[in-house]
């Protein structure tokens, strides 16, 4: 029953990251804006930080729905989904109305500040879905299952030696 959770998990937590990196690889620019919304981080780096998250994004997205380097995705995507919490977090108590510009957009929004609950409960859902992969990475149809399968090794008959004096 566990692999068949973590099938469902991979699935959700990877198709949630897999279209907010796609919907925004179109419009970098709008991803660099959404980034510099936040004012968190210097602006020497917002720009990079903003063209490399969608594609971080996608990468870490098809990773969890195919099932491939399970373990390692789920623990991107966890620094993913806590850097966003904290990122809407601290948006919140600073009292900036900013779309979270998760599924691309950004910039202000008047409406945010109602938001941000359910902002913040999907990401520590998913948070908290992705830590499980982390702990229990091996799942029902992934890749992993296919290309790190245990090795059963037969052990080869042992050859009697005989002692003749």
């Amino acid at each position: 029953m566990r692999e068949w959770v973590g099938l469902v998990i991979r699935l959700v937590s990877g198709g949630v990251l897999l279209v907010a990196g796609a919907v925004k690889l179109p419009d970098p620019g709008a991803s660099v804006r959404a980034v510099r919304a936040y004012d968190l981080l210097p602006e020497a780096i917002v720009p990079t930080v903003g063209y490399l998250l969608p594609v971080l994004e996608v990468v870490v997205g098809a990773l969890l729905i195919v099932g491939m380097l399970t373990r390692g995705a789920a623990g991107l995507a966890v620094v993913l989904y806590l850097a966003f919490s904290i990122g809407i977090a601290t948006a919140w108590a600073r009292g900036l109305t900013i779309d979270c510009g998760c599924f691309g957009g950004g910039g202000q929004d008047p409406d945010a500040a109602s938001k941000y609950p359910w902002e913040l409960a999907r990401d520590g859902v998913l948070l908290l879905a992705s830590g499980w992969l982390v702990l229990r990475p091996r799942t029902k149809l992934a890749l992993d299952n296919r290309i790190f399968a245990p090795i059963t090794l037969t052990p080869e008959p042992v050859a009697e030696h005989r002692n003749e004096s």
